[in-house]
């Protein structure tokens, strides 16, 4: 016998995927509405089953290096996804439309650059802008295929 899905109703989960709601809203949402406790894993094996559009925006220009898994989740990198969603024209939450404001202003400030160095333990370094760097990342000696 399959088992039973908790998914009460797939055109109301559907609609809450085309406005862009977040995970945890719908954790917080199903709990409140239904009385039923889900996880963030949950809606997104749901948006990968339904071949939904993912929710990450990529953009290769910004964030063209393959980042080791070490380095994920370091704060420049945060940043430039912000930045990415930003402008793919993605809802940006009031905090982080603040972070990305300061961070900007920390590059134009200090005429800095992101730079990425997978062989180090930080990753990720704020470095003087040079001829050829573009926008908000020092642009790579070669573009490293990404996995």
């Amino acid at each position: 016998m399959p088992a039973v899905s908790k998914i009460q109703n797939e055109t109301e989960v559907r609609r809450w995927f085309e406005e862009g709601r977040s995970y945890a809203w719908m954790v917080e949402e199903y709990e409140r509405k239904y009385n039923i406790s889900t996880t963030p894993s949950l809606w997104a094996n749901y948006r990968r089953r339904k071949g939904l559009e993912p929710r990450l925006v990529r953009d290769e220009a910004l964030i063209p290096w393959r980042v080791a898994p070490e380095h994920r989740w370091a704060y420049p990198l945060a940043l430039l996804r912000i930045e990415a969603r930003r402008r793919a024209g993605a809802e940006i939450s009031a905090n982080d439309e603040g972070r990305l404001a300061r961070f900007k202003e920390t590059l134009a400030d200090g005429d800095l650059v992101v730079h990425y160095d997978p062989d180090t333990e930080e990753g990720f370094f704020l470095i003087p802008r040079e001829p050829g760097d573009k926008d908000m990342i020092h642009e790579p000696q070669r573009h490293r295929a990404r996995a």
